[in-house]
């Protein structure tokens, strides 16, 4: 669930009717009251969402606590390590601050299953569940406790880290990491300089953070994010940006060049492959993700598996091919041996581990990897048909591809949200791949504008 808070169906009185029903069909599998524990990024709605979250599980008994302001794999392992039969996240990642939403993990790991959010549904239709408004209350006791003991994991996972000497940039893009990066990178003996962790409710990933590394648009011009800018002010070794809730994470090197999602993969896999872990020689990456990835991966004779876009797409294709890494460009990457779920402080602990090992910089370790020149135009069209049940489309396509061979690649699709229909182009010269990507533009505009 994700929406504009206050709004159905993120409504006090459908929050109230999502935690009693969850509550209600945990406590017939289980045959006991359910046990619940509850997180939140820093946004102004998450207080009293996760309010009424308490309220309905609590009207049909279950026990809740919250782990407050966390990040969304914090919630995940403590629902895990606490035996809690489910975590609730509260957050909308990096959406601005007016949205908020709601994810569900079960002690594996996993999102919830479609049958349960389908009867959460029908519970969400039936109008008689009424709030029960009868002094609700959210138990913060152990949050601290939650808090730390997440953190402690962490460190503990790469207790052979040592980043003595060694200089941080962090952006929390004010959110759920604020309060908690700085103190776990500081565990390493870094020296460490925080930037966006004042969230005062309402600046979450406002002009910061990972959606907003690259460049900022602010007053009608381009301006160097802030990570970047620090890094350079301060000679920093190594940079990291964290979205919302903390499940992504992109970087910055020491010469100020943005690391992607696609780079952290193609360093990852050749960590896992020297330590004998990528033992199926595969790794997972989406549709998007560059061919320079592809082409880099093969040269080491690693195959990339292409997943649709979405993490939910990406950990399928994980547990299926039995893979050790798999990610997206966004910065969403995930080590299925170590969690189900994406986390951005783990993917920057392993990164560190890298450069700390190989005694090389962050630029040193994408050498190897060189991102093709990429275009994408987005083409209106009246309705929708398959792409190969239009001849004149289907045709143009097979001759583009033709023509690019293995030095080149077409990605054909749909926007999931609006009447569009994408092409993306990806090959050796950035003026021949933006005319052929005009050309089929023009034939798809022709056929089904």
């Amino acid at each position: 669930m994700r929406g504009k808070a206050g709004e159905f169906p993120l409504d006090e009185q459908t929050i109230f009717t999502v935690g009693k029903s969850l509550a209600q069909q945990f406590a017939e599998k289980l045959g006991r009251p359910a046990r619940f524990i509850t997180g939140r990024d820093t946004r102004e709605s998450g207080d009293w969402i996760e309010l009424a979250f308490h309220a309905g599980a609590k009207s049909e008994e279950a026990h809740c606590e919250s782990a407050e302001i966390i990040t969304t794999p914090g919630v995940a392992f403590l629902t895990k390590s606490f035996d809690f039969d489910a975590g609730i996240v509260i957050s909308a990642s990096h959406n601005p601050f007016e949205d908020n939403g709601i994810k569900i993990f079960l002690p594996s790991g996993k999102k919830l299953d479609g049958e349960t959010e389908r009867l959460i549904e029908q519970d969400i239709s039936d109008e008689h569940w009424a709030v029960v408004n009868n002094q609700w209350s959210v138990d913060y006791a152990r949050a601290e406790e939650f808090q730390n003991s997440y953190l402690d994991y962490l460190a503990e996972e790469f207790s052979n880290l040592s980043l003595e000497n060694f200089k941080i940039v962090i952006d929390c893009a004010n959110g759920a990491s604020a309060h908690l990066a700085t103190r776990l990178f500081e565990r390493f003996g870094a020296e460490v300089i925080a930037l966006d962790c004042e969230p005062d409710g309402q600046n979450i990933n406002e002009n910061c953070g990972s959606t907003h590394l690259e460049k900022l648009f602010r007053a009608n011009k381009f301006e160097e994010s802030h990570l970047r800018k620090k890094m350079l002010e301060e000679n920093a070794d190594f940079g990291v940006a964290f979205d919302g809730d903390a499940d992504r994470a992109l970087f910055v090197d020491e010469k100020g060049n943005f690391v992607d999602g696609d780079a952290t993969l193609w360093i990852m896999a050749q960590f896992l492959e020297a330590h004998g872990l990528l033992e199926n020689k595969k790794i997972v990456a989406t549709v998007m993700s560059n061919l320079g990835l592809e082409t880099a991966l093969r040269s080491k004779n690693i195959e990339l598996i292409r997943a649709s876009v979405g993490d939910k797409y990406v950990l399928e294709e994980l547990l299926k091919s039995n893979s050790a890494v798999g990610g997206e460009q966004s910065g969403h990457i995930i080590f299925p041996k170590k969690s189900l779920v994406g986390d951005g402080m783990m993917t920057t602990l392993y990164l560190l581990e890298t450069i700390y090992e190989n005694k090389k910089t962050l630029s040193e370790m994408t050498a190897g990897f060189t991102q093709f020149p990429q275009t994408l135009v987005n083409i209106k069209v009246s309705h929708k048909l398959p792409f190969e049940q239009v001849p004149q489309i289907n045709e143009a396509a097979k001759r583009l591809e033709t023509e690019l061979g293995e030095k080149g690649r077409l990605l054909l699709r749909y926007s999931g949200t609006e009447n569009l229909a994408r092409v993306m182009i990806e090959g050796e010269n950035q003026a021949n791949i933006e005319a052929q990507a005009n050309d089929l533009a023009e034939v798809i505009r022709a056929s089904l504008g």
